[in-house]
């Protein structure tokens, strides 16, 4: 019997596993399920900075989220009745989670001009941390609240067709 080929996935596990151990990185498993990290090619010299940039990717896909709701200016007309079932105490805890997304942003920046393996690794697990004790759950309680909560809004049942 032939010697299989390692997948990609195996082989980034594997690598992975080293740097895990090196940084006390977290669980690849849990990392995975919030960031998809699967998708990386391991066919690089920099497996830390290819997740960072995945993880950047979330990052700024959830702030593009935040603004939408905080300043619905050119928000999408489905959206608008949604934004209203929210409540004021829901946008300051919004902007909140936006300024700590925005100061991870401004690391991405630094962290791509000035390449280092160990403030990589401290980016990755302190924003793994930040997301699965703070954004996610309250990203998804305020998703929640849209899709099912009492509409804040008024309406006297007239509609404007244009």
């Amino acid at each position: 019997m032939k010697d299989e080929i390692p997948t990609n996935l195996e082989q980034l596990k594997k690598q992975y596993s080293k740097l895990q151990k090196q940084y006390q990185l977290p669980n690849f498993s849990e990392l995975n399920k919030q960031f998809d990290v699967e998708e990386i090619d391991v066919e690089t010299d920099f497996l830390l900075r290819k997740i960072r940039r995945n993880i950047a990717e979330k990052v700024a896909g959830y702030m593009r989220f935040i603004e939408i709701i905080l300043n619905p200016q050119n928000t999408p007309l489905f959206l608008f009745k949604l934004i209203k079932k929210l409540e004021s105490k829901d946008k300051e805890d919004l902007t909140k989670l936006y300024e700590k997304l925005g100061a991870f942003e401004i690391k991405l920046v630094s962290l791509d001009l000035d390449y280092n393996e160990k403030n990589e690794a401290d980016f990755i697990t302190k924003c793994f941390e930040l997301f699965n004790q703070e954004i996610k759950t309250n990203l998804l309680a305020l998703t929640e609240k849209m899709s099912n909560g009492n509409d804040n809004s008024k309406t006297n049942g007239a509609s404007y067709f244009g």
